[in-house]
């Protein structure tokens, strides 16, 4: 362990261990103390999972629970150290000497820079954030790990005097004090707008400041003079958002939701580029002899005041003989104008504001002063230029049975059910948006479960009948495939949309462009990790085999979730396991649920994380990276056929096993999860125990909870074996990306299993037949893992991360006896109530440290 990170995981951990001792005496920090010990004894063979499982039940349930919380703080305030240890790992390797690895300049110095202009032309970077229930921590919480993280930045400031040190560390116990007593456990159920403004926060803190960041790096690594040149770097990044437009599933979502969700969005970015305006207009106090006006600064001066003569002197009184400040000043208004909905001064649109700030732009350079002109001015164009004056596009989600159904009435002619009325009041919104806020401010419409071109003609159809004869909003209709028998039947999908009127007329508009989603989710919970992720890469490739044929400059988005078993993983190595000539310069992709502070709460974290991925795309859309990827595809893909067979076998079979549904929801905290309350949207789409109907987030987090994580690894120990070929795969995993990723992924899922704790959970379901297939498979796929990748032991190659698991995998241990034992007596049964939800308590608290400990929910 980095000896930096040592000592703030030795001085978090003592600051909360005078917490708890202040809290709840010695003695409760004895207890802690022990049960640490005592699953460390475990690992080492030197005392049995049995032994640990006697501790945890002689405790009484308050004091179970005053553990159990001293653990999930306890890996809040862990994770805390390694992200600070990794922000100093980014500073140390940022010599200036090189590029760093996987950077925007590493991916110019690649390529090269005139090639990586060309590119640019195409480039598109689209994250969508949505509201998947997958962020296990209060916001309370998260906003108390904010507070401590700033504390512990400022105290490993070696400038920090020693009278600064010991107010910081005074603050920081506060800090951790009030975290421990805050509540893990959200009492309330999220409604879509608190999802919406959780969301805001990460905009507000991060990135909105990080976004003209990553395009000075790149402006920066494309020629020298970065700051006092016309930028040659155009924005890339397009934000999405499903956060409050997402429906599918969830009733919550209304019309009137995704009006207010608008609202709070552009609310957020009005108010930001306001302050940014008023403080780039405060400090450029650059006078009129030293820079002289343009021609086209005064007469837009000259109309600014004929239009608001007050304003204008008042500013001008503060400012006198600064022309260009006064302008801006005035620009900062204009856009709290805009916020407030005051229509005499308001812009118009995002537009307008871009022409005011380029008229600026353009005077100070005909003066001379091109760093004013192309230095903190040119980070607010680029904001103005992603963000827009709605800052991310709000799409919307319907699953396509609703539309069905809604049509069928539409056609009737009769009374319209209530849910009718919902997807035509939502399709009015949507035409209010743009109408408020512009065409591109919502036009995505996402079809859940998209079957045929039917699907999508019905939305169109849906938008005429909402306009009532008026104008119909403009719509680009997004199929979304989810099964293996919707990704096969895509292009058949997509050649009948070419045949839909509103989707030629689109064609038109938009230069040929079109979109479809893949849904990695239900796939693999319906083939398995195996067979879902070489379905999928088949449906990206026939699907850019289409797109060529029909010259269509197609974007595939993907519907990637956080946990491994819905594919997760680094997003930049699985831009570059994508079929060669689907990615093409584009990619977009979700961003859900906890993997949205992960990766956003930060803005060093941040900025690594998208220059990764963009550095992914550029490469991923060269010809010699392509041209690779397709030899090794070619050559391999028999033996993945021969691989993709037995492990779809081997997962079906465990899957449609005779009582499967309901040993799952014994052995495992399926049921009890609910009551986290992690997000407004309900855990199933219908009120069955199908696993069909289960959502793929609970089916995750649940296997997680037992430390099985089966959806990540279930399959691939079969089709290895089926393969029969050892050098083969050796061969496939050294030289295909995508057969890389996939038993990378894997073995990180299996790195993150224990097969000790999995058996005790698995026994509770009384299919000792059931749990040996598991175990079984999880021997098998574990060694045939390490055979393939000639490692010794899981994650040998990634040192950072196998440290990050060696380490809290014990105390990941203790949370999971303690979630056992309750576990174990809600399924004996409780007739107390009282009783029964204080052991309910117990388990979700646990619940919430396993996933803090293990940084994954679904």
């Amino acid at each position: 362990m980095p000896e930096p990170l040592r000592r703030d995981v030795r001085l978090l951990g003592s600051l909360l261990g005078n917490v708890l001792v202040e809290y709840g005496g010695q003695s409760l920090l004895d207890d802690v103390e022990a049960l640490r010990h005592a699953v460390i004894a475990a690992r080492r063979g030197e005392t049995s999972v049995d032994d640990v499982a006697a501790i945890v039940g002689g405790w009484t349930i308050d004091r179970a629970e005053l553990v159990a919380r001293a653990f999930t703080v306890y890996f809040h305030l862990t994770n805390l150290a390694e992200e600070h240890q990794r922000i100093r790992t980014l500073r140390e390797r940022d010599t200036g000497e090189t590029p760093q690895r996987e950077s925007v300049a590493a991916a110019v110095a690649e390529i090269g820079a005139d090639r990586v202009r060309e590119l640019l032309d195409d480039l598109e970077l689209r994250p969508v954030l949505t509201a998947h229930p997958t962020e296990a921590r209060r916001r309370a919480v998260v906003t108390a790990i904010l507070r401590i993280s700033g504390l512990l930045t400022d105290l490993n400031d070696p400038r920090a005097a020693a009278g600064e040190r010991e107010e910081l560390t005074r603050r920081l116990v506060e800090e951790i004090d009030l975290l421990w007593r805050t509540s893990q456990l959200r009492r309330t159920k999220p409604d879509p707008l608190d999802e919406v403004r959780t969301a805001m926060a990460m905009f507000d803190e991060t990135i909105f400041r990080v976004v003209p960041a990553i395009y000075r790096t790149l402006d920066a690594a494309l020629a020298p003079g970065t700051g006092e040149r016309p930028p040659l770097a155009r924005p890339f990044l397009h934000y999405g958002s499903w956060i409050g437009g997402d429906r599918d599933g969830n009733p919550y979502v209304t019309a009137q939701i995704t009006r207010e969700a608008i609202g709070v969005q552009a609310d957020h970015i009005l108010r930001a580029l306001a302050t940014a305006c008023t403080r780039i207009g405060r400090t450029l106090t650059v006078h009129e002899t030293t820079t002289p006006p343009s021609e086209a600064l005064r007469g837009a001066l000259a109309a600014a005041r004929a239009a608001q003569p007050e304003q204008v002197a008042e500013i001008a009184k503060r400012s006198p003989g600064e022309p260009h400040r006064q302008f801006l000043l005035y620009a900062a208004e204009r856009i709290q104008a805009t916020r407030l909905r005051h229509a005499d001064l308001a812009y118009r649109g995002p537009a307008d504001l871009l022409a005011d700030l380029r008229v600026v732009q353009d005077s100070l350079v005909e003066a001379g002063a091109r760093r004013q002109a192309y230095g903190e001015l040119q980070h607010l164009v680029w904001q103005v230029e992603t963000f827009g004056f709605h800052l991310a596009e709000l799409e919307v989600r319907q699953h396509s049975a609703v539309h069905e159904k809604a049509l069928a009435e539409v056609r009737a002619g009769g009374p319209l059910s209530e849910q009718t009325e919902e997807v035509l009041d939502t399709l009015r919104v949507i035409a209010w948006v743009q109408e408020r806020f512009g065409v591109n401010a919502c036009r995505r419409y996402v079809i859940s479960f998209t079957r045929t071109a039917d699907d999508v003609a019905a939305v169109y159809e849906l938008a005429e009948a909402a306009a009532l004869g008026g104008r119909a909003p403009v719509l680009d209709v997004v199929p979304l495939f989810e099964t293996g028998e919707d990704l096969d039947r895509s292009p058949a999908v997509l050649d009948g949309m070419l045949h839909l009127a509103p989707v030629r007329r689109r064609l038109l508009e938009t230069g040929r462009r079109m979109e479809v989603m893949l849904g990695y989710s239900d796939s693999a919970k319906q083939l398995g990790p195996t067979t879902a992720t070489l379905k999928l890469y088949d449906t990206q490739a026939a699907l850019a085999a289409w797109a060529d044929r029909h010259d269509v400059r197609l974007t595939m988005f993907h519907g990637r979730g956080g946990a491994l078993g819905r594919g997760g993983g680094p997003a930049n190595r699985a831009v570059l396991a994508q079929a060669p000539g689907s990615v093409a310069g584009r990619f977009k992709v979700t961003e859900q649920g906890e993997v949205i502070f992960a990766r956003y709460g930060h803005a060093e974290i941040a900025q690594r994380h998208v220059e990764q991925v963009a550095n992914a795309v550029l490469l991923a859309s060269t010809p010699a990276v392509q041209e690779h990827a397709l030899a090794a595809a070619e050559r391999f893909r028999p033996l993945a056929d021969k691989i993709s067979v037995a492990a779809e076998r081997t997962f079906r079979s465990l899957v449609e096993s005779p009582g499967f549904p309901e040993w799952f929801a014994h052995v495992s905290p399926l049921n009890e999860l609910g009551n986290l309350r992690l997000g407004s949207r309900p855990s199933r789409r219908k009120a069955t125990t199908s696993l069909d109907d289960l959502r793929a987030i609970p089916w995750v987090f649940s296997w997680t909870q037992t430390r099985v994580n089966l959806p990540g690894w279930y399959g691939l120990g079969s089709g290895l074996a089926a393969a029969e070929d050892l050098d083969a795969l050796r061969e496939a995993y050294g030289s295909w990306p995508l057969f890389a990723a996939l038993l990378d992924n894997a073995e990180m899922s299996l790195a993150k299993t224990d097969r000790a704790i999995a058996e005790r959970y698995l026994a509770l379901g009384d299919r000792p037949e059931l749990a040996e297939t598991v175990l079984a498979e999880y021997d098998r796929t574990s060694s045939l893992v390490l055979e393939v990748t000639g490692h010794t032991r899981l994650l040998e190659n990634r040192r950072v991360l196998s440290r990050a698991v060696e380490l809290r995998n014990p105390y990941v241990d203790a949370l999971s006896h303690l979630q056992l034992r309750a576990l174990q007596e809600l399924r004996a049964g409780i007739e107390d109530d009282a009783e029964r939800e204080r052991i309910e308590d117990l388990l979700l608290l646990a619940a919430g440290g396993v996933a803090a400990g293990l940084q994954n929910t679904g």
